[in-house]
């Protein structure tokens, strides 16, 4: 890049930001984007458009679409880190050996009455894939699914259930946690 150049390319971009500020913070209002998150993703963004420069033809039209792009990804982030959660919360609790007798049959009792509010769908959905040890590809074909979208049929599925155990008291503790 020639002085010339970059000398353009520095005062484009500078003007590029203070122009945007509002449209920036009404997408990270829609998507409620914490504080923290937001500027990662802001930053993320930005060095994304400074990567591809030449290649973008309207960079306000780019930098707000990178940036409701990223918003969206983060948010499917989050959801798919609680359904994980949930899956190695709900497996520990089932699979500790240790745990008195009274203590599993009140998990099981609470289990039993999270997914009896479920829909019948997820019900034996978790069920088949859980309670019985299914394979993903076995529960699709049990249940007339695509093999390929069972995946994302479970983790709504276990984000339901989830909500679930929220409203009985149960705690979802992050993987790691002791």
């Amino acid at each position: 890049m020639t002085p010339l150049a970059r000398t353009r390319f520095a005062d484009s971009f500078a003007d590029l930001l203070p122009s945007l500020r509002p449209k920036i913070e009404r997408v990270l209002r829609r998507y409620r984007v914490s504080a923290q998150d937001a500027e990662d993703l802001i930053q993320d963004s930005l060095v994304i458009l400074l990567q591809r420069w030449d290649e973008v033809e309207c960079p306000e039209a780019w930098l707000i679409g990178t940036l409701k792009w990223r918003c969206v990804m983060h948010w499917r982030g989050a959801r798919r880190q609680l359904a994980e959660s949930v899956d190695a919360a709900i497996l520990d609790l089932l699979a500790e050996p240790q745990a008195p007798a009274q203590e599993k049959i009140a998990l099981r009792r609470d289990l039993g009455r999270a997914l009896d509010q479920l829909s019948p769908r997820c019900r034996d959905l978790l069920r088949l894939r859980y309670g019985m040890g299914m394979r993903p590809g076995e529960v699709a074909a049990q249940l007339d699914y695509r093999p390929s979208s069972i995946r994302k049929v479970v983790g709504r599925c276990q984000l339901v259930l989830c909500e679930q155990l929220l409203a009985l008291g149960y705690p979802v503790k992050p993987r790691g946690a002791a």
